[in-house]
């Protein structure tokens, strides 16, 4: 999962504001004409007519943000107002709640404008963007740094033994409360005023580092025009190159940086120069002497993260980040950093020897395998023992029939169904969006999928929303969630569907468990909501969903030769299971490299200015199995941990690999598809969202807390 950018103040949720104006720039009796006129026009202004009130982004212009935020703005600190100036003792029913309720426009327009900044941005939203995110950071330092706004929060939580309230009450009184304290609340004076200005420069930087990644993706083209350059390569790259040409007016065939084009080149181009140009293009992004160099905004971003953590009491930012984590401290994230690196090391150096072996067998002796020519060589060595092929594969993996079995999954575990509606807006042609009904045919939420790359998408995948869910405390109604996820499949051809690689129907599944995440929510109040859950819990339902691919009777739901129908065949199935876990040492090691990396970042207490690539080389040298190579540099197009919400959080991704593995053991051992289980881990993990800490929803799942063994018997390092 991938999160929209975020910037100070770290405990909330919101995206970007700037105010539109300020009402003493108009003449005082034209304001209220001026502003319903504007009103009028804007869509963000009315109650929408869509379908279960869905974004109407049909009608949304790029000329509507300012305003709406404007009102936005506006409308919040009425609220805030309201809050502080109430003469009552401040109790959860008039403090905490209107509080929790706050600012509904504001974060209408900003999860509107957040999200397609990310799926479908241009050169206007960007420039937007530099102006809003800035003044969002000062909006919301407005409101955790309001003295009295603290002090009645304060007030209710040093009394909350006295109010009667149930566990979610507490829990979300409790968020809220040291929300307020990690956001600077109990700052003065100039430490209060530095941390603003810390604020408004971070929400710049994180902004200019996505833009720039985005930028050195979008730019890059590989054009070939000989056919003997595209030896090895399989028809579909070959088709899919041909149409990047012809849609660009180029000669030839063009390659680019995008995961469906990059991916396939590595691992089949026979010509090794080729591969080597089109890594290091790609593994040297935003490190060369342009405007999109991100070198001295890496080295900000992590001292202004320093400065921030500091400035609120705290050696690091890792510390303060971690508080509020399964893993508490940076000790616990080591430690299972290193417990991996103890058990999967021996492995993966044995896993480069065997793909050095087949190298040196087809080049040399004196051959030296280099970070470009591990996919290829890797690829001929599994098809050697396995005789698998994601070109093999393709076939079965047509993207309707995947949509389907996913889908069917989600039937078959859950009782879910799934139907689309063309009358529900979307933002491109090419998102779909569904009306998903529980089994008992209640409507449970709106679901949006958009697959394929395009220039104004980033690269990668993620889940989101457009609207959370919550339950109104008055009339029991309960407000269901609009879900979207946004990947970079291979796209169709003139002459093909979309045919899928085994590895993109895994990343599929993973969204769509992030995506249950958020369509099973089912809680009082939003921000405990579906995913709001600690950051290092949040990849447990994606990360299991992944362990079905692998599964004969879930594939067998599905996967069917696009051209003749015929059902993937047991034995090519089987191939599947058995090269599971075909260098998934290499593979855990990569992992943990970046979860070295991004502690190394963030567990500083000293402003860093040395060298961010020897920096990078030195933090994650212990899990390196690779040469090195020079000029490449992973910090600089690390968005995850640099303009996300993996910041001192990376390591996220294999802590959870230990819940989903020790999760899908309990379904391996009572049946994949046992009703019983899936109604316990939907009740326990997918429907709670925060409103319990992670490890009680997990022992209450599983009856037992997790340990790394699973993990390490699934991938065959422990038997």
């Amino acid at each position: 999962m991938e999160v929209a950018y975020f910037f100070c103040n770290f405990a909330v949720s919101s995206f970007f504001i700037r105010p539109f104006g300020h009402d003493k720039d108009y003449p005082n009796a034209n304001i209220a004409y001026f502003m319903n006129n504007i009103q009028s026009q804007n869509p963000f202004f009315e109650t929408y007519s869509t379908p279960h009130g869905t974004t109407p982004f049909d009608k949304i212009k790029t000329g509507d943000y300012m305003p709406a935020i404007h009102e936005g703005i506006r409308r919040q600190n009425a609220e805030i107002d309201v809050i502080v100036h109430n003469p009552e003792v401040p109790t959860f029913s008039n403090t905490v709640l209107p509080y929790e309720k706050s600012g509904e426009l504001l974060h209408n327009v900003n999860t509107v404008f957040g999200n397609l900044l990310s799926a479908e941005t241009n050169d206007e939203l960007q420039e937007l963007a530099k102006e809003i995110m800035p003044m969002m950071s000062e909006h919301e330092n407005n409101i955790s740094l309001n003295e009295d706004l603290f002090a009645r929060i304060k007030t209710v939580y040093d009394r909350r033994g006295k109010e009667e309230l149930n566990p979610e009450q507490t829990k979300l009184l409790e968020d809220i409360y040291n929300g307020f304290v990690r956001n600077g609340a109990n700052l003065q004076g100039e430490a209060k005023e530095k941390y603003r200005t810390l604020c408004k420069e971070l929400s710049l930087l994180t902004l200019q580092f996505g833009e720039n990644n985005l930028k050195e993706t979008n730019d890059y083209r590989l054009v070939l025009t000989e056919e003997s350059q595209l030896s090895g390569l399989p028809e579909s790259a070959v088709e899919a190159a041909a149409e990047v040409a012809g849609e660009e007016g180029a000669e030839g065939w063009v390659f680019t940086l995008q995961a469906p084009s990059y991916g396939p080149f590595m691992m089949y181009a026979d010509n090794r120069d080729l591969r080597r140009e089109l890594y290091m293009a790609y593994n040297t992004k935003c490190t060369h002497d342009n405007a999109c160099n991100n070198l001295e905004i890496v080295k900000r971003i992590v001292n202004v993260h320093m400065e921030i953590a500091q400035l609120l009491g705290y050696a690091n930012f890792a510390e303060y980040n971690l508080q509020e984590r399964m893993a508490q401290n940076s000790d616990a994230v080591y430690k299972l950093l290193n417990q991996l690196l103890e058990a999967y090391t021996p492995a993966a150096r044995q896993e480069y020897t065997e793909v050095q072996s087949l190298a040196r067998s087809l080049q040399g002796e004196d051959f030296v395998l280099m970070p470009w020519d591990w996919t290829y060589y890797s690829h001929k060595l599994k098809d050697r023992k396995f005789n698998i092929d994601d070109e093999m594969l393709r076939p079965y993996f047509e993207l309707g029939k995947v949509k389907e079995g996913v889908f069917g999954l989600a039937t078959r575990l859950y009782g879910i169904t799934f139907k689309k509606n063309p009358d529900i807006p979307v933002y491109h042609k090419d998102v779909d969006a569904y009306e998903v009904f529980d089994k008992d045919g209640k409507f449970l939420a709106v679901f949006y999928t958009d697959f394929h790359p395009r220039a104004g998408k980033r690269s990668g995948a993620w889940m989101t929303s457009y609207k959370g869910q919550w339950t109104d405390e008055k009339t029991g109604e309960n407000s269901r969630p609009h879900i979207s996820i946004v990947m970079n499949f291979t796209k169709p051809t003139q002459d093909k569907p979309a045919l899928l690689t085994f590895g993109e129907v895994e990343t599929f599944l993973h969204e769509f468990g992030h995506s249950l995440h958020g369509i099973f929510a089912n809680s009082t109040y939003e921000s405990l909501s579906g995913t709001n859950v600690y950051w290092d819990f949040v990849e447990l339902p994606s990360q299991f969903m992944e362990n079905f691919a692998i599964e004969k009777e879930f594939l067998h739901t599905f996967a069917r030769h696009y051209q003749t129908g015929e059902l993937i065949p047991d034995e090519l199935v089987q191939r599947i299971v058995d090269s599971s876990n075909f260098n998934v040492a290499y593979a855990c090691l990569r992992q943990v490299s970046f979860g070295l990396l991004d502690m190394a970042w963030y567990t500083r207490s000293t402003p860093f200015e040395g060298d961010v690539k020897a920096y990078e080389k030195k933090a994650w040298e212990k899990a390196q199995i690779l040469p090195s190579v020079e000029e490449a540099c992973m910090s600089t197009q690390f968005s995850h941990i640099f303009a996300g919400g993996y910041s001192a959080g990376y390591y996220s991704y294999k802590w959870a690999e230990v819940l989903d593995a020790d999760a899908f053991s309990l379904f391996k051992e009572k049946g994949i598809f046992n009703p019983e289980t899936a109604a316990s881990f939907r009740e326990n993990i997918l429907s709670k969202g925060g409103t319990e800490h992670p490890m009680t929803l997990y022992r209450r799942f599983r009856g037992q807390e997790p340990s790394i063994d699973a993990l390490l018997i699934r991938n065959g390092i422990k038997k």
